[in-house]
């Protein structure tokens, strides 16, 4: 028998290589630069005199709308112009910092709803994220993950940012990829994390010019800029007090008569009454003035040195060939913020931890405002000029929460050039419109799952016209229970006081096609009208999973807290384990605990810290002695061991007691008592923004000590053990919560 031999010589076979994905012809990179809480006025070419220079250049070569809208908050806005569709309907209905429990609240992106990177990779773009993010849950923002809602889990294949609402700007809490690291900075020798957003935006696309130039981009550049805290470099804030010298009321004024000559609002556009709460500029003594002025010129500053930094990120695209066939788009996640409360604060850490910050204590800390130690934010006042000349803040769904500035330039493929598009858009309406300048139909599945169907519609076509039609359906709005409905060129809004009935809330309707700033309420001319969009409002609601309606901020947070810690009282740190984030680090609010630091020999150096110069708790060894340190909004108290610690100690500790307001501390060495004090001092409602860690207090140190002050011992491990007796007060801890958002 013969046997007949398969073919086996190399030139038998044809070799076969898959095509690699590629993108439509003409496809632009895209880079997006998101803004955090800067209001409808605050760029110069939208009214302000703050120097946005690079932004109004780019406004010049393209494109500014007077009528985008976002979502009111952050978390919310950022899930909307992700997916292109409505916040609620992808599980964001409020923030990523709790899950209710319903399917529009679970504070994460659901997988139903791609991101724009996710439906790019199949096109052949490389998609970069460098910035915030907040928008998956900060209980899953741990060394452990999970990690399937952080940035490179949805479809971003490089991220370098920060997790949370905010950060600090000199001392960040940085993530590349998938990994905390520290800052590569400081204060001291100039760092600024806007300046470190940029450099990684530039490095990311050069990178990507060296190794896929024929593949397009995506970079979104998220900044912290001008979410509190405001910290900028103290030259730039400076020279803006003499340009907030004349206070808001007339600063509205002469915002509103700019956007006039602009043409970005009709010429019979009205002022508002002040929003309640806010005194007139008069009403002010001189000691609040001068505060008022330095608070409002940290956040001008900070929007100020973003836009420098910009400059340098457009300069590199024009010098490296790129800027012609680049779509940039600049805009705000929401209004300006109310979070600094009618007076503001220089360390608002300090007021959300019960330490009050009086006018006096303000003036002291003047020169400090914007600085490394500080967390300020500024008066309602300066957030309603903010929004001229619109109503109410972010976290409200009047104009002054959820209009704002939109900028987009683009050489090859927009040939208007400083022109001003007035049609209405909506967050959600972003991606879908990416996805038609690009030439991409949105998948039917990603990674196998069935996707909803986008709920945004294009403005792709107000490109090239000023009057394409706006878009057909109405548009939803829901925060914390204020509501409101766009529709064709009316809108129906209602304010809801937290904590009244939702029936009893008082709509009101406004034709903003004449009405721009809604001062005139046609409730009560058209309420057949006004009652039709209120139905349409709650069809909506039904829709898009905005039901039930909750404004419960306190118990909302406190649950969440409660809930994600469940019923676990001790913590192992282990000596050489990295840092950990606020929101899965011990939570030792207004209890009892006690933490353990087991070493193998003594030396100099933190053993655990918690937080940073404004806010938090760190035990550590220095000059032979033990410390506790309690920094209360930048109040230190700090108790220190009867005697130096032996060379044969094994065990170091520190034990808090609570009984009816007052901590009993007491320090501990080898289990012994080591001293001990009492105070009503204690964390409330905040820790701190930063987070933990072992070993060392990296960053902005809480004590009276230079960070990252290592210990220099050898440290095995720091167990925390908390007791049951927490007991938080939930609507304060509610208001606090939300002047981190």
């Amino acid at each position: 028998m013969t046997s007949v031999r398969p073919a086996s010589k190399i030139q038998d076979f044809t070799p076969n290589w898959p095509e690699p994905p590629r993108a439509p012809s003409g496809a632009p990179n895209i880079l997006v630069v998101l803004f955090d809480d800067v209001g409808f006025s605050d760029f110069g070419c939208y009214g302000s005199p703050i120097k946005t220079p690079t932004i109004d250049a780019l406004a010049a070569s393209g494109l500014r709308y007077s009528g985008f809208h976002t979502t009111a908050m952050c978390s919310t806005t950022r899930a909307a112009l992700l997916t292109g569709r409505n916040h609620h309907s992808v599980g964001v209905g409020c923030l990523a910092n709790f899950d209710s429990g319903f399917p529009g609240y679970r504070g994460k992106i659901a997988r139903e709803a791609g991101l724009l990177p996710e439906m790019l990779r199949p096109h052949g773009y490389r998609n970069y994220m460098v910035g915030k993010w907040h928008v998956t849950s900060l209980t899953e923002s741990g060394p452990t993950g999970p990690f399937d809602g952080w940035p490179l889990g949805r479809g971003f294949d490089r991220y370098y940012g920060f997790m949370d609402a905010e950060t600090d700007q000199f001392a960040p809490e940085l993530v590349r990829d998938n990994s905390v690291i520290d800052a590569p900075g400081g204060y001291d020798d100039g760092y600024h994390l806007t300046a470190d957003l940029v450099d990684q935006s530039i490095r990311f696309i050069a990178e990507h010019q060296a190794n896929a130039p024929e593949n397009p981009w995506l970079v979104w550049l998220a900044l912290g800029a001008c979410h509190a805290p405001h910290q900028a470099p103290i030259d730039i804030i400076r020279s803006y007090d003499p340009i907030f010298e004349a206070g808001w009321d007339v600063e509205r004024e002469r915002r509103l008569e700019r956007q006039k000559a602009l043409g970005l609002v009709p010429p019979d556009t009205r002022l508002p009454p002040r929003n309640e709460g806010v005194r007139s500029w008069g009403e002010l003594s001189a000691d609040e003035r001068k505060v008022a002025i330095r608070l409002q010129s940290a956040f001008a500053g900070m929007l100020d040195h973003a836009d420098r930094n910009l400059a340098r990120l457009e300069s590199f695209l024009e010098e490296s060939g790129l800027r012609d066939d680049t779509l940039i788009l600049v805009l705000s996640d929401n209004g300006a913020s109310q979070e600094g409360g009618p007076n503001g604060f220089v360390n608002a850490m300090g007021p959300y931890n019960r330490k009050p910050e009086p006018l006096a204590e303000k003036l002291a800390r003047l020169d400090d405002i914007g600085g490394p130690d500080t967390h300020s934010n500024f008066p309602h006042g300066w957030a309603m000029a903010s929004n001229t000349p619109l109503r109410r803040y972010k976290q409200n769904t009047h104009g002054g929460g959820i209009r704002d500035p939109l900028v987009i330039s683009w050489p090859r493929g927009i040939a208007a050039r400083g022109e001003i598009r007035h049609q209405f858009a909506h967050a959600s309406d972003l991606t879908p419109t990416l996805l038609e300048v690009i030439g991409v139909t949105p998948p039917d599945t990603i990674a196998g799952i069935r996707q909803q169907p986008l709920e945004g519609e294009s403005f792709a076509a107000s490109f090239a016209d000023p009057d394409a039609s706006e878009r057909e359906g109405p548009q939803y709005f829901e925060m914390f229970g204020h509501r409101g409905l766009w529709r064709q060129g009316w809108k129906a809004v209602a304010f809801h006081p937290p904590g009244t009935p939702f029936d009893d809330d008082r709509w009101e309707l406004f034709h903003l096609a004449r009405d721009f700033s809604e001062t005139e309420d046609l409730a009560q001319q058209e309420p057949e009208r006004l009652a039709a969009m209120i139905d349409e409002w709650w069809a909506q609601a039904e829709r898009c999973k905005v039901l039930p309606l909750d404004d419960r901020f306190g118990p909302r947070f406190a649950e969440n807290a409660l809930r994600a810690q469940g019923d676990r009282k001790s913590f192992v740190f282990h000596a050489g384990m990295g840092h950990l984030p606020t929101d899965v680090a011990p939570d030792v609010r207004s209890r009892s605990y006690r933490i353990e630091a087991e070493i193998a020999a003594p030396g100099e150096g933190v053993l655990l810290a918690h937080g940073d110069a404004t806010s938090g708790y760190s035990l550590y060894l220095q000059d032979g002695r033990l410390h506790h340190t309690l920094n209360i909004g930048g109040q230190i108290t700090t108790l220190s061991s009867n005697g130096i610690v032996a060379p044969t100690v094994r065990s170091l500790g520190v034990d808090v007691r609570q009984h009816e307001g007052e901590k009993t501390i007491t320090l501990l060495i080898d289990g012994a008592p080591a001293g001990a004090l009492k105070t009503g001092a204690g964390f409330a409602m905040l820790i701190s923004w930063s987070g933990l860690d072992i070993g060392r207090d990296r960053g902005s140190p809480v004590g009276p000590y230079a960070s990252p002050f290592e210990f220099s011992g050898r440290l095995k491990k720091v167990t925390v053990t908390m007791d049951a007796d927490q007991a938080l007060d939930g609507a304060a801890v509610g208001q606090a919560e939300m002047a981190r958002q």
